[in-house]
């Protein structure tokens, strides 16, 4: 067999080439020298290592049984944090649709705008539900007002972005044909982008409505309302069996919600 032949058919078979094996090496001990680096850095007691599964038993042991007496306590308290997610997505996805079209190339007016309403959208998903959640109790004070706009806050730059990337994917089509009619700006993006994006708007909205149910679950830590204050005035309290059943009531409720939200997008599909 010639050498041309030998070179185009070898006669053993690799999945990868020695360039790209050398390439995934170098990548696996980056990863390993960045791992060690960040492990080395945080200062870790590894002593505690030694016994934590004899202390995690002992907690186990003294979450059980679960207090159900204490059940009919927490169920308006669980009822108010499935409204303070909902009311909050809800001022969400109406800021976010014009914040979308600011975000986007093909809707924002120049380069300025579009860098604003980028930087709103990055400093919306730069900053932690919780830590909203901390400076709105410090404007509004504690209750559930803080927790919706906490989680408002952070959802309205998720929401943004995800629509302002479906609305640059528009397709030019049904706009021009608008356009061409002698239509306003505000009909263009009513009539002839809204609804190409509105399938992406409704299920990134369920999708995360569902993320704040869980969210909003913790709100309470801060004094922004939900269930959240009853799980940490437990712990505070070491009534490790009032926890247990107010862990399991947030686990109901976000089964529930990923129930709904599958049976949502599923419609939408």
């Amino acid at each position: 067999m010639s050498t041309g032949a030998a070179q185009r058919h070898p006669e053993v078979w690799r999945r990868h080439s020695p360039r790209e094996t050398v390439v995934r090496w170098l990548w696996i001990a980056a990863v390993a020298f960045v791992s060690a680096w960040s492990v080395s850095a945080l200062d870790i007691e590894w002593i505690f290592f030694k016994d934590a599964h004899v202390q995690a038993a002992d907690l186990a042991g003294r979450m059980w049984p679960p207090r159900w007496s204490y059940a009919p306590t927490i169920i308006a308290p669980l009822i108010e944090t499935i409204h303070i997610a909902t009311l909050g997505t809800a001022i969400a996805v109406i800021f976010s649709i014009p914040l979308a079209f600011l975000s986007a190339r093909n809707t924002t007016a120049n380069g300025f705008t579009w860098a604003v309403g980028r930087g709103i959208l990055v400093a919306s998903r730069s900053v932690n539900t919780v830590i909203w959640g901390l400076l709105f109790v410090a404007i509004f004070g504690p209750g559930p007002i803080a927790g919706i706009a906490a989680v408002a806050a952070r959802s309205v730059g998720f929401l943004a972005k995800l629509v302002a990337e479906a609305i640059e994917e528009a397709d030019r089509g049904p706009i021009e044909a608008i356009e061409s009619t002698g239509a306003s700006t505000g009909q263009v993006y009513l009539i002839g982008i809204l609804p190409q994006v509105m399938p992406v708007l409704i299920g990134t909205t369920v999708y995360r409505w569902d993320i704040n149910v869980r969210e909003s679950s913790v709100l309470g830590f801060v004094g922004a309302g939900g269930i959240g204050l009853h799980l940490y005035a437990s712990i505070n309290q070491f009534a490790w069996q009032q926890v247990l059943v107010v862990l399991l009531a947030i686990l109901a409720v976000v089964i529930a919600s990923e129930a709904v939200s599958a049976w949502i997008r599923g419609r939408i599909s």
